[in-house]
């Protein structure tokens, strides 16, 4: 019997499951090191490796053969893991050697050893449950984090020292804060020099932070869950920086700014990145490691904000700093002082540096995303095909990933080599248009059932956005809309569009969303009016739904609390309802701290009394990110008003809905809603 598409949806972890990722390239250029599942249904992510040469793939660390087959995470594991929104289980993370000989990893709170060149691995010693390890450069030592305390053990002699351990039950060292892993993308708290005599490690007290509580009213004999959670315009966990010695000599890095973004250390020696609170300022320093002392190298201001940048700072052999920065108008690759892209091309990470050559992501067309190297003064374009594309670079060869529009999947080769993909195929094939829609030309996407004949009549219309900043929707990517298509083979028209706020448009666009997220609507109903004139007689604009979850839940709310007159029925899925209950980083950013009164025009309890069409609230009961008091107040809000409404609470679900059979059933039960919430048959 076939799978249906909402099950194999959730089976798959949306088609993720069977894909390489997480790549290192060896320093020669030789051997290519990932992570992927043994098939598109198997949740246990293995080791391997590539030998580029002869394009031989070879399965080097396969979690059931160590008798890791059910997976026990400490609780900062399970946190990382939801931060980085990591669904499938086994070898998730690695590190490697500067040389790639050796690699280590975690499961299930044990610290594993492999020798890439003969496949053995080994358990090694630790001092408890083990989170986050990395090799030092030299491959003679392992960091590691446990108990909240920094660990380096000798691998040659086992023997295992304690360097940091934390001075009390809400501090810890080498660990990323909640708002570091959640909204700037650092997962990592420490880094080692580059001769593995050192380490720059963060030190995390989250006294200061409100104590917030996860319950489980499924199982009210079970304690809640103490959370620290910094919300908007409350206080942060203080991060301070150490340089600490082997020997456990301890060196202060202090910093002025709120929040430090990242650090590096290389053979110029450390630096760090900071940003102030108000995210107007942004700091790159150098560091001396001997004394702690800090040298300015850069400062990046923005009335609105400065844009953090993944791959930065790097460095060129000679110690050219390389950036990025927004320059007139563009968000732009900088070389030392110099700009070295226009600002038509607007970067998006920088990937590598490989000797004088830097690899990085930058789009012309905001829907795709293109890999590009600067080296001695000259610009190159990596790929050209349409698509979205990612890589790696080293040892003068290139690793491309693909994705894009006409090929199902993903595609990732190196020189002539190729890496297998063995995701599941998702049995059907998304119609896709791309065009830009309304007055604003905003990147929108359009789907039709595959049975439908342009022009015999109007189909329900299903808003399918996300629509906040920071993400993008709308990309020449086939695995972007495979369940948009499914939505559609329901009898719907479903249009996904990319607002103001979203990224590869230009710095300009983005800042649109400063001090107002309801902008968000407009951008859907203006990309609404824009497909009914491109598609005269195919979209019935009597029934429009539209869903979303985290901030596309908030935004469909938002449209039929706001626009009953254009939406007709809306699933929200963990929207933010209460600007003032979200995280401090993300939403100051935007709106600003709480006393400036930017938040209520954003909020939507203030719209209960509005709402007069079909609305259903979905929640899990266990997100930490959104919690669940959101959609409850709400739900409160609307119940004071006399307005019906929908509530499915998910219990002990987090922000994902990995479960598969939650999963599935989800997409069924929206399908139901919307159908009867819009008569349709």
């Amino acid at each position: 019997m076939t799978e249906s598409f909402p099950r194999l949806h959730a089976r798959t972890r949306r088609f993720t499951l069977g894909v390489p990722r997480n790549f290192t390239i060896s320093p020669d250029g030789g051997r290519v090191i990932f992570v992927r599942t043994r098939s598109g249904t198997d949740p246990v992510t293995c080791l391997w490796e590539l030998d580029v040469a002869s394009g031989a793939e070879r399965l080097v660390v396969d979690p059931l053969a160590l008798g890791a087959a059910d997976e026990d995470l400490p609780p900062e594991e399970r946190a990382r893991r939801e931060r980085t929104r990591e669904s499938a289980g086994g070898v998730v993370a690695y590190a490697t050697d500067r040389e790639v000989r050796q690699a280590v990893f975690a499961l299930s709170g044990d610290l594993y050893l492999t020798d890439l060149s003969s496949g053995e691995t080994r358990r090694l010693p630790a001092a408890g449950p083990v989170v986050d390890p990395r090799l030092d450069p030299t491959g003679a030592r392992v960091a590691y984090v446990t108990g909240g305390a920094l660990h380096v053990l000798e691998i040659a002699t086992g023997t295992d020292t304690a360097l940091a351990e934390p001075e009390g039950d809400l501090i810890t060292y080498g660990l990323a804060e909640f708002i570091a892993a959640e909204e700037m993308d650092r997962m990592r708290g420490y880094w080692w020099s580059p001769s593995g005599d050192r380490l720059l490690v963060s030190r995390v007290d989250e006294s200061p932070v409100a104590l917030w509580y996860i319950a489980d009213p499924a199982n009210p004999g079970r304690e809640p869950v103490p959370q620290r959670y910094p919300a908007a315009g409350t206080a942060n966990a203080e991060v301070t920086l150490h340089v600490i010695g082997l020997d456990g000599t301890r060196t202060a890095v202090p910093f002025e700014q709120e929040y430090l973004v990242t650090a590096a250390w290389d053979a110029h020696g450390p630096a760090i990145v900071t940003l102030s609170r108000d995210q107007r300022t942004m700091r790159l320093l150098s560091v001396d490691p001997g004394t702690g002392a800090t040298t300015l190298l850069r400062e990046d201001t923005d009335p609105a904000w400065v844009e953090i940048i993944p791959g930065v700072p790097a460095r060129l052999p000679d110690g050219t700093l390389v950036w990025v920065a927004d320059i007139d108008g563009g968000r732009r690759l900088v070389v030392g002082d110099q700009p070295v892209t226009p600002p038509s091309l607007q970067v998006r990470a920088v990937l590598d540096v490989d000797g004088d050559t830097v690899l990085f992501a930058a789009s012309g067309e905001p829907t795709e995303i293109h890999l590009w190297t600067y080296a001695a003064g000259t610009l190159s374009p990596v790929t050209t095909e349409p698509g979205v594309h990612s890589g790696r670079r080293a040892g003068g060869v290139t690793l491309v990933a693909r994705q894009s529009l006409d090929t199902e999947g993903t595609t990732v080769t190196i020189g002539s080599a190729s890496i297998k993909s063995l995701a599941e195929r998702p049995g059907l094939e998304p119609r896709v248009s791309l065009v830009r829609a309304g007055s604003r030309g905003l990147s929108t996407a359009v789907l039709l059932p595959s049975w439908h004949v342009p022009g015999s009549g109007p189909l329900p219309v299903l808003m399918d956005p996300y629509g906040g900043p920071h993400a993008q929707r709308v990309l020449s990517a086939r695995r972007m809309f495979l369940e948009s298509q499914w939505w559609a083979e329901q009898g719907f028209a479903v249009i996904v569009a990319d607002g103001r706020g979203t990224p590869g448009r230009g710095p300009a666009f983005e800042r649109e969303m400063l001090h107002d997220f309801t902008i968000a609507l407009q951008d859907q109903v203006d990309a609404l009016q824009g497909v009914a004139a491109l598609h005269p007689g195919d979209l019935d604009l009597s029934r429009v739904a539209i869903r979303g979850w985290s901030f596309g839940g908030y935004l469909a709310a938002l449209a039929v609390l706001r626009r009953p007159d254009v939406f007709h029925a809306a699933v929200a899925g963990a929207p933010v309802t209460d600007w003032r209950l979200y995280d401090t980083c993300y939403t100051e950013r935007f709106l600003g701290h709480p006393d400036e009164g930017h938040y209520e025009r954003s909020s939507l309890l203030g719209d209960a009394e509005k709402l007069e069409r079909p609305l259903l609230l979905i929640h899990g009961l266990a997100d930490d990110n959104v919690v669940a008091a959101h959609t409850l107040r709400l739900s409160s809000a609307l119940l004071a008003a006399g307005r019906p409404h929908t509530v499915l609470p998910l219990s002990g679900v987090t922000h994902m809905t990995p479960q598969e059979v939650v999963a599935e059933n989800l997409l069924l039960l929206q399908l139901d809603f919307l159908k009867k919430s819009l008569n349709v048959s």
